[in-house]
């Protein structure tokens, strides 16, 4: 499912918004090194559209290897694996360099959140409608509610989103982005505690382990 005005629509707004967001980007790349140090981005394999694995990038928000430590892929509200700059990113700014892998193409601007790959290697037949389309940066789930909703209700959300692919449903999207952004919701982890496939026989996933946000 890749509609001629998906990609354009893409295209136009990620280079629009690359050349926004350069001093953002830049700024924050500073801090993080200032922080931190190297790295500054975090790159992970996610599910992309048609099953297919890409590199998914954002800005690094935690110690190195803090997927091996203290709680493993889950992150608290406090937890002492984020950096102090990490604290500031992780609301949305952490996921701005996403933008580069919509100029790539292995993701929208609007779609459902890059899956985890040991989740969506364990999706339904129905689940796996989130994957009939590219990942986005903000999605149908993100603006309505994000992590406040339960797992269940954001893959139900998610799927409508790819039964519902329009260019006035993805306007509608983006301009819910901006409002929902404003609101102090954290964001603490992909892999979220009512996630029934983030763990296997009571143990955590072995291959969520370098999976932590």
């Amino acid at each position: 499912m890749n509609p001629a005005w998906k990609r354009i629509e893409d295209l136009v707004l990620g280079v629009l918004g690359t050349i926004v967001l350069s001093p953002l980007l830049l700024f924050i790349s500073l801090a993080i090194i200032i922080d931190d140090g190297f790295p500054v981005f975090f790159i992970q394999k996610r599910m992309g559209q048609g099953e297919k694995p890409f590199n998914c990038v954002k800005f690094r928000t935690m110690v190195k290897n803090a997927a091996n430590i203290g709680t493993g892929i889950y992150t608290a509200k406090d937890d002492p694996r984020i950096t102090k700059v990490g604290k500031h990113l992780r609301s949305f700014l952490d996921e701005l360099p996403q933008i580069f892998n919509v100029i790539q193409g292995s993701m929208s601007i609007v779609g459902p959140r890059p899956s985890m790959i040991y989740q969506a290697k364990r999706y339904n037949e129905e689940q796996k409608k989130r994957l009939m389309v590219k990942p986005g940066i903000t999605g149908w789930a993100q603006v309505n509610g994000r992590n406040n909703i339960s797992w269940p209700k954001k893959i139900e959300l998610d799927c409508w989103y790819a039964d519902h692919v329009t260019f006035a449903t993805d306007m509608k999207i983006i301009f819910m982005t901006f409002s929902t952004i404003a609101k102090p919701n954290t964001v603490y982890s992909d892999a979220e505690p009512d996630d029934p496939i983030s763990r296997l026989d009571g143990v955590a996933n072995p291959d969520a382990l370098e999976e932590c946000k």
